[in-house]
């Protein structure tokens, strides 16, 4: 049967840049191994496919597939989808639109605010459905370094060191120097289980220089294990970035927003800390539908 289909570019409001994401609607129906087919097709970072939600008061069921595997919970995902959701939901009216969604994904339910902007454009915001936590601890610098292509002493700046946190799904993340190094940097797969303990381990290598002034950190992803070469941007590791920023960096209590560059100006991180505790955690970008069709599948 046709199933309709979306494009929309995520972390940007310009068509043609951020990070792309199809999303799938009336994908009930479709089993896991035709869903992973489907995404494997769209060859995008990520593919989302869209059901009648389990419950009645929410908004839709989502699932999430890279091109070789499912995810539990994605950062641009969840603002694309609840973008585009909105976008359909108020088709036709003037002027601006805000509601409050909710996705069920693997993770379990996600809130998201959205501001419809204009017919093609919307502003999402999602609570952070799981809290940062630290899952184990990190290889030698020498094997992560050797993994990235880099050499030992440009890994680590100030007291930041390599960790693997995760939001839902777990990063290796690997401070570098400087942006000279990230630039450098190249995954080794033949060394990449050896330097991140599994394939499917994606890298966030971050450090403290940035391009633009009023950012806060510039950022890579790699993930080859999970067919990504590079990720534009990548929310999830956002949400998990929180944990690396409270442990070495230590914020006093209250609310503090972080600007992450990766490949595009990746969105607004937010946190809310007591007594050095995260009380919540926030991911905002917008979304702009670039295509549409059907999909035979």
């Amino acid at each position: 049967m046709p199933r309709r289909y979306a494009v929309l570019d995520v972390f940007t409001d310009r068509p043609l840049e951020g990070n792309p994401l199809a999303v799938v609607l009336d994908a009930d129906g479709l089993d896991d191994k035709r869903m992973q087919a489907i995404a494997a097709e769209f060859n995008l970072s990520e593919t989302v496919f869209v059901a009648p939600p389990v419950n009645p008061v929410h908004s839709a069921s989502v699932r999430i597939f890279t091109p070789r595997r499912e995810l539990p919970f994605a950062g641009h995902p969840t603002v694309g989808t609840a973008a585009l959701l909105a976008i359909r939901r108020v088709a036709g009216l003037a002027g601006q639109q805000e509601m409050v969604l909710v996705l069920e994904e693997k993770i379990g339910p996600v809130r998201c605010g959205v501001t419809v902007i204009r017919p093609d454009l919307a502003r999402a915001i999602f609570d952070v459905p799981v809290a940062a936590a630290e899952v184990g601890p990190a290889r030698g610098r020498e094997a992560v370094a050797a993994a990235l292509g880099l050499a030992r002493p440009e890994i680590g700046f100030e007291n930041h060191q390599p960790t693997v946190f995760s939001a839902g799904v777990p990063f290796a993340f690997v401070p570098v120097r400087d942006l000279a190094v990230i630039a450098g940097a190249r995954p080794v797969p033949s060394l990449w289980e050896e330097g991140f303990g599994g394939d499917s381990v994606g890298a966030f290598l971050y450090c403290r220089e940035t391009q633009v002034a009023g950012r806060q950190f510039h950022a890579r992803m790699f993930a080859p294990g999970s067919g990504i070469a590079e990720d534009p941007a990548t929310g999830s590791a956002a949400a998990a970035f929180v944990g690396v920023i409270r442990r070495f960096d230590g914020p006093p209590a209250g609310s503090h927003h972080f600007i992450i560059e990766q490949g595009f100006e990746m969105g607004r991180l937010e946190i809310d800390l007591d007594r050095g505790e995260v009380v919540a955690a926030r991911i905002a970008g917008d979304a702009v539908k670039i295509a549409e069709g059907e999909l035979d599948a």
